[in-house]
Parts: structure tokens; sequence; C-alpha cells
């Protein structure tokens, strides 16, 4: 082959069977006829990267030093393929060289990295990254600012996240969907959060910047409204989807938010409704049903359900049988539930994880079977968590199984990490768990003990709290 002509060797960049053998073989036909097409390399590239490895590394990076001065079109292809670590790595090693000039798609595509490589150096690179970008002029852009905001919430720093949301002059509805839900993605202080979101929603209502709610953002409206258990509010949402979108039963996804929403309002009627008007159904809404009848205590109903989806040619995953296994926990159901568990694997081809553990231990616990629990945990395959043992503890302090409860007890102990100057995470839950279950048993020379071993660890425990929440709140 004397030539290779450009547009040949796009057609062959872009088949869906190459090889890394192939890629090799292309690279070298693009020097031999000095093909020195940006768009070549950058998609050569892209297809190095989707095969990661250090050779598949060292290659793309000599891509792009093949072009001199640097290329801006191909460092920003190669932070966008690589790895979320190594392009971080990469443009803090360009940065002090000054001979490029990064632009718009040079951030996004780095604070996208950013995201999904979260830990707390991540959070203090973004920032560094944040100041370079209010230095430089780039907060104008607003897909810039969207995805900083997006990378905020992603590192669980929402306060920072909405500081950036709130200096904006200009939002698009991808900037108000990465705010809802940075808003729902939050572990700690969630009903906080979802209460955050739901002013946020009214806001953009009575707006005047013309921004609409789409489909994203009525999802996250309506897991924040399930989150609270204000009937109301998910209510008149509802009401606003059906006057402003279309008919909810014509989504699947907005459809199925709809079932758990009713479902953990308390308004299972509603739900049930929702579920039959639906046209189409997902594994999803099927589980999002069961998890409604459990929390109802309509364990067989629930169990029911299994052969109504066989019936419409839906499997059940994972997150089904954790909602079915809770619903035999309300209801009681304990030969349904562990014949369950022993059929998911065989019947199913659902691996049992740690959360279906942690239900059949709670299942036995519930009943009195504190030793048949202790057993189970000591013989599954996986190494069981603090919050099997914490379940196990809870149902021995309920039966008043002291000699359970102090051997349980004593593990959680030991499980207890080593309370240093940077470490913080010892809490007092099973201390004061195992204090109960002595007092439960007037026991209170072993009382004292538990709490001198909490003073002397310095472990203090943490005040409750009550909420009180009235529609006002939302008006």
């Amino acid at each position: 082959m004397h030539s290779l002509p450009r547009q040949r060797c796009l057609t062959l960049l872009f088949l869906k069977t190459l090889a890394p053998i192939h890629f090799q073989q292309i690279h070298a036909q693009l020097i031999t006829n000095s093909l020195n097409s940006p768009t070549l390399y950058a998609k050569l590239i892209q297809l190095y990267c989707s095969k990661p490895s250090p050779l598949s590394s060292r290659i793309s990076y000599c891509l792009f030093s093949h072009f001199q001065p640097p290329n801006i079109f191909l460092f920003n292809t190669l932070i966008r393929c690589t790895q979320p670590q190594p392009s971080l790595i990469l443009f803090a090693d360009w940065v002090p060289k000054g001979r490029l000039f990064f632009d718009d798609f040079t951030y996004v595509f780095l604070l996208g990295s950013c995201a999904r490589f979260c830990s707390l150096s991540t959070l203090w690179l973004g920032r560094q990254i944040h100041g370079r970008m209010v230095k430089h002029g780039f907060m104008l852009n607003v897909l810039v600012s969207t995805t900083l905001i997006h990378f905020y919430a992603s590192n669980k720093d929402i306060i920072s996240g909405r500081r950036v949301f709130d200096e904006m002059t200009v939002r698009s509805s991808a900037t108000w969907n990465a705010m809802f839900t940075g808003y729902c993605s939050q572990s700690k202080k969630a009903k906080d959060s979802a209460f955050d979101a739901l002013v946020l929603f009214r806001e953009m209502l009575v707006g005047i910047n013309g921004v609409k709610p789409n489909d994203t953002t009525i999802l996250c409206v309506l897991s924040a409204s399930s989150l609270l258990g204000v009937l109301e509010i998910g209510a008149c949402v509802h009401g606003y989807i059906e006057k402003t979108i279309y008919l909810p039963e014509n989504d699947v996804f907005i459809g199925t938010c709809l079932v758990d929403m009713y479902s953990k309002c308390g308004c299972l009627d509603n739900a049930s409704l929702i579920f039959r008007l639906m046209r189409e159904k997902n594994v999803l809404t099927w589980t999002a049903k069961a998890t409604g009848l459990a929390i109802h205590g309509k364990g067989n109903e629930a169990m029911m359900l299994l052969d109504s989806m066989r019936a419409c040619s839906v499997k059940p995953n994972a997150v089904t049988f954790t909602s079915l296994f809770s619903a035999c926990c309300h209801s009681g159901l304990i030969k349904e539930g562990l014949h369950l568990f022993n059929n998911m694997k065989t019947k199913f081809g659902i691996e049992p994880n740690i959360k279906h553990y942690g239900c059949i231990v709670d299942l036995l616990g519930r009943a009195g079977h504190l030793e048949e629990a202790y057993d189970f945990i000591m013989g599954i395959p996986v190494k069981a968590d603090v919050i099997l043992w914490r379940s196990l503890l809870s149902a021995c302090y309920v039966h008043g199984n002291v000699v359970m409860a102090e051997k349980v007890g004593k593990i959680l102990l030991q499980l207890q990490p080593e309370l240093t100057s940077s470490d913080m995470s010892v809490t007092s839950e099973d201390y004061v768990a195992l204090s109960n279950v002595y007092a439960s048993a007037e026991r209170w020379l072993e009382v004292e003990s538990v709490r001198r071993e909490m003073n002397v660890k310095k472990i203090e425990t943490e005040p409750g709290s009550s909420l009180v929440q009235t529609i006002r709140d939302y008006a």
C-alpha cells in the first residue's frame, strides 16, 4: 500500500471490530503516509485509551507529543479518554510548562475526571482548578460552571456547588438538574438536602429565566418527596406533571418514581393505581412496588409479585430480592424468606450479597432465632460487617438474651477502629447498645465498665434529635 487516503483511514478507525494490533497498524500507516490530521490522531488516542494498559497510555501520550507545538484538541482528547487519576496528573504536569493555552473543554473534561475520582485530595485539586477558572475568566461559560457544580456535588461539597449555582447569571436546564441531582445524592443530612431540593424547585417554577423542568428534574423532585415522606408535596408534583408534561403512566421512569413516592408517603392505594395504569413496567417498577408492600407489612402480596413478574417476562434483580426479604421481615414470614434465599441463586441466578445476608439475620433475629442467626453469620462466605452484628445485637436486646448479646457486643467492639488523633470514626453506638443490654439485665457493674471504657477512649454519646415538618415549610 503506497498511500492511504484520509477518508479510508477514518473508515478503518471507526470499525467496531478493531483489536490493539490494528491500532498499531493504522498508526504506522498514518506515519508512513504523512497524515498529520489532528482528527485522525484524536480518534486513535480514543481507541488506545479504550484498552487501558501501561503500553497504551504511553502510546497515547506519544500520539499527543507527535504534534509540535502541542495541540490543545489532542490534549483535551487525552484528558477526556484516559482514566481520571492519570488525566489529573497529566494536567498538573503541563500547567507549569506554559506551552498550552487551555480552553473551556479542557476544564469541562478535567472537572469530569475529578467528579469520577472522588477523594479528599481530588476535592482539594478541584478547588485549585476552580481558582484557575476564576482567574482566567472561564466561569462565564455555562457548561464549565455546570460541570463544576457536578464536581462539587459528586464530592459531597454541596455548599460550594450551591455557591457556584447562585453566582451564575445564566443557567441552563442542565445547570438546574446538576443542582437537583447533587441535593438528592447527599447521604449525610439527606432530609435537609431533600428539603433544599424542593425549595429550589419552587424557585425554578417562579423564576424569570424561562428554564422549565424536564424529565430529570421531575425524577429528582419525586425522589426528594419520597425521602421526606411529604404526601402533599408529592401529590402537587404529580399534578404538575399531568398538567404540563404528559400522563406519567406513559413514562416508565416517572411512573416508577410515583409508585415509590406514594408508597413511602403512606399512600399505597395511589401507588397501586399508578402501577396498574402504567403501560410499560421494568424491573425497577416491580421493585418499587415490592418495596411499598414491604413498608406496609404486606409480605404475602409482595411474595406473589415474583409469579406476576415471571408472567410478564421480567427477571428480578438483587434489589428486588432485598425488598422481598424486607417484606418477609416485616410480616414474620420466616419459612418463605429462607426458602426464597435458598432459591435465589439456583432458580433466579442472583448471587447473594451482604445486604441479603443482613436481611436474613434480621428475619431470624426478629423471630427470636438468635443462635440460628449467629451460626448464619459465621457461615456466610463473606466477611460480616458491623451492620449484621448490630442487627443481631438489637434482636438480643429485644428478646432479652444477655449471653448472646454479650458475645455479639464484644465482637462489635473488636471491629471498632483504633482511635487516633486523625481518625474520629469510632462511634458510641455499639458501646451504648451493649450498655443497654447489661442495664436491662440489671448487671450494673458491667454497665459501669462499658461507660468507663467510653470515658477512657473519650467516646461521647451523640445527642438525640427530633424533626417536625409542616406543609407551611414548603409553601
